[in-house]
């Protein structure tokens, strides 16, 4: 009887290992990402704010998809997994918008709003 309860007591213990592992596994990788995350959104500004603002918000999308994918390599919530996958194809999408506007180089295209109709106007600003 005393080496059956001693064999559940390692078992246990050992279960009790392995989720504290995945613990320290799941908050070291997101510590990773963010830390990534941080330091490349650190571009310094130009006399741009819209090339600025993409160049800022690349790394924080990809920080975005680094922490879905910790979520889907650690998680167990079917939601969250979900949640997860799609902030990884809408994050991927607005990187590859961002991309493609900086790399259009020169200036931006002019601003343009909606009027009363509804139908945008070339440069209609305030």
């Amino acid at each position: 009887m005393k080496s059956r309860t001693t064999l559940l007591i390692a078992i246990a213990l050992s279960g009790s290992t392995a989720a504290i592992a995945q613990t320290d596994s799941f908050a070291s990788a997101m510590d990773a990402a963010m830390t990534r995350m941080h330091g490349a959104m650190m571009t310094g500004y130009s006399s741009d704010p819209d090339r600025d603002f993409a160049r800022m918000m690349i790394p924080h999308h990809q920080g975005a998809i680094d922490m879905a994918e910790v979520e889907l390599r650690y998680g167990k919530d079917e939601r969250l997994r979900r949640l997860a996958q799609g902030i990884i194809v809408e994050q991927r999408q607005e990187i590859a918008v961002m991309q493609s506007i900086l790399s259009e180089g020169g200036a931006l295209p002019p601003h343009t709003e909606p009027t009363a109709t509804g139908h945008p106007h070339q440069g209609d600003r305030p």
